[in-house]
């Protein structure tokens, strides 16, 4: 200690200094032990929306075609409904300009044709009707005829036996002349007119019993021409019937072809709308996929790439597999998007800066092919906005709050490798208490 210098530095007062600073650290790091300290659960994802309908897309053509002309340039807005690109056909069937006039025309013809063969068909039934008329007529007629040939086999029947009576009264009368012609009590004159009045009865019984077999006759002939009459009118009717069926099926078949026609005709007129290619929404034009004038394309292959104007922001974050179980929806979410300066404290939520609130609204069930969870957040309607000018697909951290716990346990959690404390929302509880 000879020197001044030495006798400065080398002195017991720096030990007291340091002892107390010594004992005043450990007495705040020991209080800073006990602080609350909020479990967290990090991921990372990007920005997206709600409504799938909202998200970026692509636009497809249903039909082949080739680029003809282009109406809208990348960045343009456009409403929905406004024609982006027009193409053209490249397929031979339907490269007739007038195709739609001509299978219009096409289709005239054919149901004028069915017309023709309805009235055709009406006619026919008409036809029909009538010789069914006359054949009830036609057999009436007949069964009448055959009615009169009876009655008339019962009249000759009458004058047959008539006739017989006759001639048995002549032949009496001829024999009893005979016999008193013989006693002179009659002269042969007498016997002669008897002879003659015999003969002429027994002519007369002869064409009584031929009369008797012409009515027979008749009868028989009656009941022939009602079966002829019934014959040929069926024949009649059938043939009128086999065309009417014809007609029928002519006039199906031409239906059938009108029902083509109409649709071909249909198809024809959505696919000539299919070759203005227009917004399916109102949004930005991000980018053509495929460039240029006369360029052709498959159907389904994409045009060009569309951001809807309107969307409802929402965040897509991955967690991993142990950290699924703590995890529900409803829960408190804090974000950070890519290109907003932020400070963050994991476990003091409340003192980060440029952070914003997000809640959980759907866990997925299934894992993802990066072996985590899909977990989509929505804005937080009790915090402030999410700035106004991130963009869908921009990245963005997140940290799910879970329970606060002191920060001690959280050190010693850390330090063996413990997950956070698995636990049920305080909401989540009642309800089942109420179960």
């Amino acid at each position: 200690m000879r020197f001044k210098s030495a006798q400065k530095v080398f002195h017991m007062r720096h030990y007291k200094h340091f002892n107390r600073f010594l004992l005043a650290f450990s007495l705040i790091g020991f209080i800073v032990l006990f602080l609350p300290w909020t479990q967290t659960i990090s991921g990372t994802g990007y920005l997206t929306t709600r409504n799938p309908e909202h998200r970026p897309q692509t636009i497809q053509s249903p039909i082949p075609g080739r680029i003809e002309k282009w109406y809208v340039q990348e960045g343009d807005f456009v409403e929905k409904g406004d024609t982006i690109l027009f193409i053209s056909e490249v397929k031979n069937e339907y490269f007739d300009p007038n195709l739609i006039s001509r299978t219009g025309d096409q289709i005239k013809s054919k149901s004028m044709a069915v017309t023709s063969y309805q009235g055709k068909v009406k006619a026919l039934n008409s036809q029909i009707g009538a010789l069914i008329n006359e054949r009830v007529l036609k057999l009436e007629q007949a069964r009448n005829k055959l009615l009169q040939s009876k009655l008339k086999v019962q009249s000759d029947s009458i004058d047959l036996e008539a006739a017989k009576t006759n001639i048995q009264i002549a032949k009496r009368q001829y024999d009893r002349v005979v016999q008193l012609e013989g006693e002179g009590l009659k002269a042969v004159t007498d016997v002669e007119e008897k002879k003659l009045k015999l003969q002429e009865t027994q002519a007369k019984l002869i064409s009584q019993e031929n009369k008797l077999l012409a009515s027979r006759n008749e009868i028989l002939n009656a009941t022939v021409e009602i079966s002829r009459v019934r014959a040929e009118y069926t024949d009649k009717i059938s043939k009128a019937q086999s065309d009417m069926f014809t007609a029928q099926s002519n006039q199906f078949d031409g239906e059938a072809q009108v029902t083509k026609l109409e649709n071909e005709y249909s198809n024809y007129e959505i696919r000539s709308a299919m070759y203005y290619i227009r917004a399916p929404q109102s949004g930005y034009i991000n980018k053509a996929l495929q460039a240029g004038i006369g360029e052709t394309f498959k159907e389904g292959d994409r045009l060009v790439g569309i951001m809807p104007s309107n969307y409802d922001l929402a965040v897509e974050t991955f967690v991993a597999p142990i950290d699924l179980p703590l995890l529900h929806v409803g829960e408190k979410v804090r974000i950070q998007f890519d290109g907003w300066p932020a400070i963050v404290f994991s476990g003091w939520p409340n003192v980060s800066y440029g952070t914003y609130g997000g809640q959980v609204i759907a866990i997925e069930t299934f894992i993802s092919d990066n072996g985590k969870y899909r977990i989509l957040i929505a804005p937080d309607a009790e915090d402030h906005e999410w700035p106004k000018d991130i963009r869908v697909g921009s990245g963005a951290n997140t940290l799910a709050l879970l329970e606060d716990v002191a920060i001690w346990y959280e050190l010693w959690r850390q330090l063996n490798g413990f997950p956070p404390n698995y636990y049920q929302p305080i909401e989540n509880m009642a309800k089942t208490d109420k179960k």
